[in-house]
């Protein structure tokens, strides 16, 4: 947006008048470190995460791999491939920094680059894996889920006992009519468990 914004000004281009502004199509690119089978050239916001549908803001994204050749885009890809190698021998640390860093250097990969910003870089990426910072966030992650699974958990066990309750007055009620017996009640309602039953008999020997 703020491309867009200076390319207004530039071109002194009233965004509040009458009359259409014109614009330059937008494209939007992301970079894929991963590993994937299939390669779309594009993904969409609709696609991701709406099921494909259509009828509200949507955004089309090139995808970029990287391939083969020497370019900018394949060596950022393979400088972050060498990172998740180190990383799972040395987890989110210093020495994993270095150690991708050196490799890449000897590879040839960002060479020129790493060599001249070398503690700009490890500044970088030590800023964005702090240590602290990575655990917090972990333990809130952890927190969240768990509050919500045991309220998920909560909820369907205070679901299934309305519903075993439910289940049980209407088997008394069908006893008390004369339609079913005690004997019958596994046959019919075949939810409910012998200690259920046996609630059962001893609410109706009371009522008696």
């Amino acid at each position: 947006m703020t491309t867009y914004q200076d390319y207004f000004k530039r071109t002194k281009q009233n965004l509040y008048a009458s009359r259409k502004i014109k614009m330059p199509k937008p494209e939007l690119y992301v970079i894929y470190t991963g590993e994937r089978k299939d390669h779309p050239e594009y993904i969409s916001l609709s696609d991701a995460f709406f099921g494909g549908h259509t009828g509200f803001i949507d955004a089309k994204v090139k995808v970029l791999y990287g391939t083969d050749e020497d370019d900018i885009i394949s060596q950022y890809v393979t400088f972050t491939k060498v990172y998740n190698e180190q990383m799972k021998q040395y987890g989110r640390t210093r020495e994993t920094i270095m150690e991708t860093i050196r490799i890449c250097k000897d590879k040839n990969v960002l060479r020129e680059y790493l060599q001249s910003r070398e503690k700009e870089v490890v500044s970088i990426m030590l800023a964005m894996y702090d240590e602290k910072e990575i655990l917090r966030e972990y333990i809130e992650y952890e927190k969240y889920h768990a509050a919500k699974e045991a309220a998920e958990e909560a909820a369907k066990k205070a679901a299934q006992e309305a519903t075993k309750k439910a289940t049980k007055e209407n088997a008394v009620k069908m006893i008390k009519a004369g339609k079913l017996s005690i004997e019958d009640i596994p046959q019919f309602f075949t939810s409910l468990t012998p200690e259920d039953i046996k609630e059962i008999e001893n609410e109706l020997m009371q009522t008696l």
